[in-house]
């Protein structure tokens, strides 16, 4: 890792946040009895995004704990960006289905013109740039005190927000062949030229 007029740029860009184990454990155990409610359930399907190019303004990354709706907790890396663009945007998930076998659904876009999107995260289990370039970068901030970058209103109010937690922002970043296996992802807004969406027999996964 280099500095050099406020950038940081990396090779290679791996990042793997978690909360506690016996934290989870706790939830866990209170939102069973009814103790604590989940305002947002995911399937628990994992699926995966593929972008040849992301441009951000505004990017941070923290540790939360999705839940499904069997109350099964998910450890997540969220990553938030407050405007991106992305340029050949790939997302699939492969199903097996009764009789008819594995099955992929792609949604693919952004060839021609950008994919434009604002208040934009990614919740990611496992994620992989290929280079990655950073600008005004801080690692180690508390998760309660990221301001370069957004955090959901929901996650900040959050049972499983860690206010103390390692979290990670920059002022702009560009990303270049980013792996994502991810279990949900949501934006403010998101605007995709060319979208395509395909069903196909067989598995067709973005990478």
């Amino acid at each position: 890792m280099s500095h050099r007029a406020g950038r940081t740029r990396w090779r290679r860009f791996a990042v793997v946040l978690v909360p506690g184990v016996a934290a989870c454990a706790t939830v866990g155990v209170a939102m069973a009895q009814g103790v604590l409610a989940a305002s947002f359930f995911i399937s628990g399907q994992k699926f995966q995004l593929y972008a040849e190019t992301l441009t951000a303004r505004g990017f941070s990354l923290y540790g939360m704990v999705d839940v499904t709706r069997k109350h099964e907790l998910v450890p997540v890396v969220v990553s938030g960006f407050r405007h991106a663009t992305i340029n050949t945007l790939c997302q699939s998930v492969v199903v097996d289905v009764p009789v008819l076998g594995t099955q992929t659904l792609r949604l693919t876009g952004g060839s021609g013109r950008p994919v434009e999107t604002s208040n934009f995260y990614i919740d990611a289990t496992a994620e992989s740039v290929g280079e990655g370039n950073f600008t005004g970068l801080d690692i180690g901030v508390a998760q309660g005190a990221l301001t370069k970058g957004p955090v959901r209103s929901g996650d900040r109010n959050s049972q499983f927000f860690d206010p103390d937690g390692v979290g990670q922002q920059a002022t702009s970043t560009v990303l270049n062949d980013v792996r994502v296996t991810a279990v949900a992802v949501s934006a403010g807004t998101f605007s995709i030229p060319g979208l395509r969406v395909r069903l196909r027999q067989g598995d067709h996964a973005c990478f």
